[in-house]
Order: structure tokens, then sequence, then C-alpha cells
């Protein structure tokens, strides 16, 4: 391939399902589709950890959160270990950032040649209460999906911010000779669930179709989910109404998000950059919306751990759909072959492959890996996904398998199946993750990292007396920190 700019545009919570391109009926998302349209869309691309701060240390990376130790929001990454980003600017290729990381500080050599207004993790420390995960708290999420709706937030005012200082930056660099690359990351649709009222009103009630499972009727049981619903306070089902302003906040968001996204590639257009730019977009995991009577990410159901993942520019197929399973973790060699930086020696070793060869290929089947360390989560869980069967092991409790070929919505699990069949492809699948993983081993290690990491703080009590918050906040917007209850 020939060396590019490289435009790596990334949202935050963003669901899979929710653009007009990847088939949702309502969702209006017409720059987003048309990126699609002169591009490639990646429809089984996931998230290797369904939370932010371990899912961005991945893709910056390119290696699994189990190698890397950024197992919870309590975590951040402080430029260890290299990042592509390192890559580029040692190769002399100006890689700058515009918006949220959710790293540990903009003090860390993090790899970027500048960082323009970053959103890095409260305090330089996140979430430590993350790693407290024996069920003697709870976090009441209840008031954030009651009060969605219409309305205003420090998040769209954010991200029209980095918007403004994406398309300043685009004219200001379209004269570089050598090739560069811009991360520019938004915070939408990542709750708070306010649109603006004009995109909110876009969704009428009546029209939006309901998740998956949302009645409590019908909730799947499993331990590991009826733990997550306690310990966010969602063992009391909303009502069907609450639901429905909920996905009409949502998608007004993702409207939202898509209109500042039109307006940078407008901007490239404008100053000529399209033809000699690459342009990747993708999430860093997705959003439940009530579906199985969950919210937030957290989980390897589809809602929450599939991302959308949409490539354009030289040298990528137009109009093409990859179904070859993907994950972040291919973005770390896809950037470097993107900007013609050529790999080093112990790069061979990281588990990602190009996008931009698999988007060339024929698809072909691929098994992609995610895990679970962090909030929410009395153990670790892992999931193996390839064009056909999605197998999640849950430390310490049932596995669950889903044949997403047959039953995409994810409704029956075919873990309780006593057939002989089902029985051998959950062994195969088992003998397969224990080739990339040691399940409870890593399980005890990030255990163990968490106490560490509490004790350094000043123990149990001094994490929870200075307790949490809902959202990370905007550049100079002060945390608002909540108590956290006892269960």
């Amino acid at each position: 391939m020939k060396p590019t700019n490289l435009l790596f545009i990334l949202s935050d919570q963003h669901q899979a399902a929710a653009m007009g391109c990847a088939g949702h009926s309502l969702v209006r998302t017409p720059h987003l589709d048309r990126l699609a349209e002169s591009g490639a869309r990646f429809s089984n691309a996931y998230t290797n950890c369904a939370i932010c701060v371990p899912a961005r240390a991945s893709l910056a990376t390119g290696q699994y959160v189990h190698q890397i130790g950024n197992w919870d929001n309590g975590f951040p990454y402080d430029g260890r270990p290299r990042s592509w980003m390192h890559r580029l600017k040692r190769a002399g290729h100006r890689i700058d950032s515009i918006g949220k990381l959710h790293f540990r500080s903009d003090a860390d050599d993090n790899g970027f040649t500048r960082e323009i207004e970053p959103l890095h993790v409260v305090e330089g420390i996140g979430d430590p209460a993350s790693g407290i995960r024996d069920g003697s708290l709870i976090r009441n999420s209840r008031l954030g999906i009651e009060t969605a709706g219409p309305g205003p937030s420090t998040y769209q005012a954010y991200d029209i911010r980095n918007r403004d200082n994406a398309i300043r930056w685009l004219h200001a660099h379209a004269e570089d000779e050598k090739p560069w690359a811009l991360f520019l990351s938004f915070v939408t649709p990542h709750p708070p669930f306010l649109a603006p009222e004009e995109l909110y009103d876009l969704y009428p009630l009546d029209a939006i179709e309901l998740p998956p499972q949302w009645r409590e009727s019908d909730w799947p049981r499993h331990p590991a989910l009826d733990f997550m619903r306690r310990y966010f306070a969602y063992e009391r089902q909303f009502e069907e109404a609450e639901i429905r302003r909920l996905h009409a906040a949502y998608y007004g968001i993702c409207t939202f998000l898509d209109q500042q996204i039109g307006l940078v590639l407008e901007t490239l257009d404008a100053a000529g950059l399209r033809d000699r730019t690459r342009i990747v977009y993708s999430s860093d995991h997705g959003e439940h919306l009530g579906a199985r009577g969950l919210y937030s990410k957290l989980t390897m159901y589809e809602e929450a751990s599939a991302i959308p993942l949409i490539m354009s520019g030289p040298d990528v197929p137009a109009g093409v759909v990859v179904d070859t399973p993907v994950s972040l973790v291919d973005c770390y060699p896809s950037v470097l072959e993107a900007v013609g930086c050529p790999p080093i020696e112990d790069e061979d070793a990281l588990p990602g492959e190009s996008l931009w060869r698999i988007a060339a290929a024929e698809n072909r089947d691929r098994t992609v890996f995610a895990e679970y360390h962090a909030v929410g989560s009395p153990n670790a869980y892992y999931m193996l996904r390839d064009r056909r069967y999605k197998y999640i092991y849950h430390v310490d409790a049932p596995s669950q398998l889903f044949d997403l070929r047959d039953d995409p919505r994810e409704l029956v699990d075919l873990a309780a199946d006593p057939d002989a069949s089902r029985r051998a492809l959950l062994s195969e699948f088992e003998a397969r993750l224990r080739m990339i993983v040691d399940p409870e081993a890593d399980d005890r290690r990030a255990k163990a990292d968490q106490a560490r990491r509490i004790d350094e703080l000043g123990g149990r009590e001094a994490v929870i007396k200075r307790g949490t918050f809902i959202n990370s906040p905007a550049p100079g917007e002060a945390p608002r920190f909540r108590q956290l209850d006892s269960d």
C-alpha cells in the first residue's frame, strides 16, 4: 500500500447496530452511511474489553488486557507499553490527538506529538472502586436512565470543540508532505442520555423497537448477569416509557455525533485531502440500552461488545461489507501500514492483523478475543467469537454459547443443551481459549492488582469514601463524586 495520511475517528459507547448503514430502521447517520458506501464496513467487529480504559489501552498497544494489566477504569494507560502512537512519532510522523483519551495524564509520554484538549481519567487515578468486586457495594445507576430525554450536556459542548479543533487542524496540515495521523476522539454518544431537542424529536417514541429481552420475565438468568443487575440497582424493571425515552435520547446523540463527523469530513474534502487520507471510524464499546435488563456496556452480548468499524480511502474497496471477525487490537498494524511505518521485530508477536488486508481479501473464518475484569463483575469472563459462534467463559459460573448465524439476537443459550455435539463444541472452545489465556490465573492476578492498587490509595475505606462518578468530566468540568452504597 502507498503511504497516506490517516484520520482515525473514535467515539465512545456507540452500539454497532445504531447506524443506518448497519441496517437500523430509525437511526439517522447519513455521514457514516456515506463513509461506508465509499469504503468497507466490518459487520463482526468487537472491542477487546467492554469498558473505556481497558479498551483504549488495548487499542493503543495492540495487546490484550491481561497482557498489559489495564484491568479496569482504575488502571489507566500511562505510556507503557509502547503504543502505535509512539511508533509513528519515533518514525518521524506527526501524530496528534484531539478529544477523549482516558489515559492517566497528559504529563505522561503517551506517544502523541501533541494532545489537544484531552480528556483523561479523574485526578490521574480514575475509578479505583471498580476493583471492589465482592458484592458489598451498590452503584445506583437508575437516575441517568430515568432522566433521559432532550437537553444540552457538557459532552455535547466538548464534542463541538473537538470538531472545531479538528477542522482547524486539517486546514493547518493540508500541505504537510510526510504522512500524518490524527486521532480524533469524540465522547458522545456516551451518557448522559441527553440529546439536542430537535434531534430527540426525530425519534417518535411509538416508533422505537424495544430491545431484546427487556421485560423482567424474559431476562436471561445467569449468576454474572444477576450480580450486575443487583450491583447497579437494575433489579426492578424500568417502565416501557422510560426505555423508549432512553432510546430516543441515545439515537439523537448518535445523530449529533454523525453531524460532527460530517463537518470534519467536509473539511477533509475542502482541504483537498480525501484522495491522500485513509479514514477509520470506530468506537471503544457499545451500549445495552435495556436489552436483557442491562444498561451501559460491560458484557459480552452484542449490544455491548460489538462495535462499529468503517474504513475508507485509497486502496479500500468501496461498498463492501466484511464479515471476517476483527477487533480493536487489529488497529495497531493497520495504522502502521496506512502511513508507511514498517513494523519492527517484536511487533510480529502482536495478535492483530492489518484491517486493510482483511478488507481486500475474501471473507474468512477468524476468532477474536475479549475479556472483562472490572466493575459489576465478581469474577472474570472471556469471549471467543468466530463467524458463527460466540463462546463466553465465566470463572466460577456456567459458560454461555450462542449461534449468531441462526440466533443473531442471542436469545438461546446453547450451553444448556445436553446434546453431545454441543458439549464437544464447548470443550473445543474452552481449549482454544486456554491457548490464549489461563482464565483462572489471570482472574487471580487482576484481583491481586486491584487489591494492591486500593491499598496504595489508602485502603478500602478511603477508596469508598472518595466515591465514584457517573461520567468522567469534560475538560474544565469538575468531577461530581457520589457515595457508594453498601449492599
